[in-house]
């Protein structure tokens, strides 16, 4: 028992990490699947802290291609301590006990099973989590056919702990992207590679690189290009073949940039390709069959058909010639019968005219269940009925296959009536939706697709590029697939994210008005006098600097109508005076020494400015000038 609360039962499976066992959860009394993990993580304190978190961040996540997480723990017991996650239980089996029961997987069923992974995987790449280890492995497959992914955030953990060892990597390294065996960086677009690889092997039977050592094998991965699936013999469209080449290539760059990316990718190519959807086979879990009896049924004795004899009539004597009353009986026994015959001609007539405006007008609808969509007009064809077809979406019922009808099977209808059939469109997918539309529109779109559209005030996001109230996008992504009636939120523009008003005191307009716009704000110019700032320059701005502002608000900027006073000392008092004309300010003279003619032009100098050159004044402030 874990914590009090979880029972432990048998080993589900078993590897270098962790081991599963199937549980019961005593308090909900649910079973569930407990992933307990090696014991040497438990002494590490980086590793509790990370699993910690990334166990938080997977239990975020809801979709129905991912394995939902419950709980998490760390069980303290005198044989030491137990770290352990516990899970949905998904029974089944995994896309690798599926390939290694039937080797390469048709086109359709491969591409089956790649878009439920990158399903779940676009959910998760929004949310902004990154898997890390894609592989068949955590691919599980549960009653039904449903796809779900496992272990979400478990390999950052481990990756970050003291105690990881090579054997985590020789586990995983036929499916790491060159940027993880390089770096051990990682984000979206590893695990578009990932996918690939894993499509690859689904329809090849075998990853593309193979070796002795974990070493051999990145080695392929950082410094060759992955060969498409039809160079190892398969018979793969070549639109599939090079999108799966591309999804793979060494460059992160040159990838979808996300699983959602990788989904419309895939299933535009399944669309050109005419490819349909197929239903998932669940692995096959081998069964022991010895000792198993049939039931059969007495067998009963023989039943001879027997020949019964007849009773022979004796002959009278002939009679040698007939008398009138023999003659008129004779006569009246033929009108008797002829009367009956026509008597019962017109009952005939009667009883099939009844028959037919009674029941022989009506016939029975046929069991049509789990019949492809062109089979459905024979199939009702049959009983004398005609097709209506309609589409619907459905949980349970693989695509283009018959869900129900109307009437339904065992009822009666009027021969030659139309019978409403509903096609199975399977699980509905969240639609495109053009950025920029209405939230109505983005709500007829969801609905459309049977699912529920959810507007999340909460949700809604800054972009520099969409107007505040029309639509950024939908969450889970386009592409994603979902259960009937699921819950997809419209993700709403805030308009342009807020921005602060920058310091622009002291800098020439022309600058203060770009640092402005910079910001994403619009300059209103207003001008006042200042004597600090020189006239054309900046005073400052209202609101003041440091204020946040949405983009695109008008920011009034005052700029100074000063005017700097121009040196004119030593120059002659005809030319200072000039000179302050032309600055727009006026000027006294006064002589300092009374004017001393022997000093002869000098007297004329200015030896003196007040205020000072390079002062701000207002527009035509005096100037006082001295001279000797």
């Amino acid at each position: 028992m874990l914590e009090g609360r979880y029972r432990v039962g048998p080993v589900l499976a078993r590897g270098g990490m962790s081991t599963v066992y199937r549980g019961t959860d005593a308090r909900l009394e649910r079973p569930v699947a407990i992933k307990v993990m090696a014991p040497r993580f438990a002494a590490d304190p980086l590793f509790l802290q990370r699993f910690e978190r990334e166990a938080r961040a997977a239990a975020r996540l809801h979709h129905p291609g991912i394995v939902a997480v419950h709980d998490q723990g760390v069980d303290s017991s005198p044989t030491g301590d137990s770290v352990f996650l516990v899970m949905e239980l998904v029974d089944g089996g995994t896309l690798r006990d599926l390939l290694r029961q039937r080797g390469p997987l048709p086109v359709s069923l491969a591409l089956s099973v790649a878009d439920m992974v990158l399903s779940a995987l676009a959910a998760a790449h929004w949310e902004g989590l990154v898997h890390r280890d894609i592989k068949p492995e955590n691919v599980l497959i549960g009653p039904g056919g449903v796809v779900k992914v496992a272990d979400f955030g478990l390999v950052r953990a481990v990756a970050e702990a003291s105690s990881s060892t090579g054997d985590v990597i020789l586990g995983t390294v036929a499916y790491l992207s060159p940027e993880q065996v390089a770096t051990g960086a990682a984000d979206a677009r590893s695990d578009v590679y990932a996918t690939g690889v894993m499509l690859f092997e689904m329809l090849t039977g075998a990853p593309p690189y193979t070796g002795e050592t974990a070493l051999s094998v990145a080695y392929h991965h950082v410094n060759d290009d992955m060969p498409a699936p039809s160079t190892a013999g398969a018979a793969v469209p070549a639109p599939l073949d090079d999108l799966i080449v591309r999804a793979t290539r060494r460059d992160p760059d040159a990838r979808p940039p996300d699983a959602a990316a990788f989904l419309r990718e895939l299933q535009s190519v399944r669309t050109d390709l005419g490819i349909g959807r197929v239903p998932v086979p669940v692995p096959a879990v081998p069964a022991e069959l010895t000792g198993a009896t049939m039931a059969r049924a007495p067998e009963s004795g023989p039943q001879v058909t027997r020949t019964m004899a007849r009773t022979e009539i004796a002959a009278g004597a002939p009679v040698s010639q007939r008398d009138p009353y023999l003659r008129e009986r004779a006569r009246n026994r033929r009108a008797f019968i002829a009367w009956m015959v026509i008597v019962l001609m017109l009952a005939s007539a009667v009883g099939v005219g009844a028959w037919w405006l009674g029941s022989g007008r009506w016939t029975v609808v046929p069991n049509l269940m789990g019949l492809q969509r062109e089979a459905v007009a024979g199939a009702l064809s049959s009983a004398d009925l005609k097709a209506d077809l309609t589409d619907d979406h459905s949980d349970t019922v693989p695509g283009d296959t018959v869900v129900r009808s109307d009437p339904a099977p065992g009822q009666r209808a009027l021969r030659g009536s139309d019978i409403t059939v509903v096609i199975s469109l399977g699980h509905p997918v969240v639609p495109d939706l053009a950025v920029g539309s209405t939230p109505e529109e983005a709500q007829r779109a969801v609905q459309q697709a049977d699912l529920s559209p959810r507007l999340d005030p909460d949700a809604a996001k800054f972009d520099d590029t969409v107007p505040a109230g029309a639509v950024i996008g939908l969450q889970p992504p386009s592409g994603a697939m979902l259960t009937v009636g699921a819950p997809v939120t419209v993700v709403l523009s805030k308009g342009p994210a807020p921005t602060t008003v920058p310091d622009v005191r002291g800098l020439p307009q022309a600058a203060a008005v770009s640092a402005l716009a910079r910001a994403g704000l619009i300059a209103q110019v207003q001008r006042q006098f200042d004597d600090q700032i020189a006239g054309g320059h900046a005073i400052g701005t209202d609101p003041k600097a440091g204020t946040g502002a949405a983009r695109g608000t008008n920011v009034i900027l005052l700029v100074s109508t000063a005017s700097v006073v121009p040196p004119v000392v030593g120059l002659s008092v005809a030319q200072a005076r000039q000179v302050l004309a032309d600055a727009g300010l006026n000027s006294t003279v006064s002589q300092s020494l009374g004017g001393f003619g022997f000093l002869g032009g000098f007297s004329d100098r200015v030896i003196s400015q007040s205020p000072e050159a390079g002062h701000p004044v207002r527009p035509g402030a005096t100037v006082a000038l001295s001279t000797l």
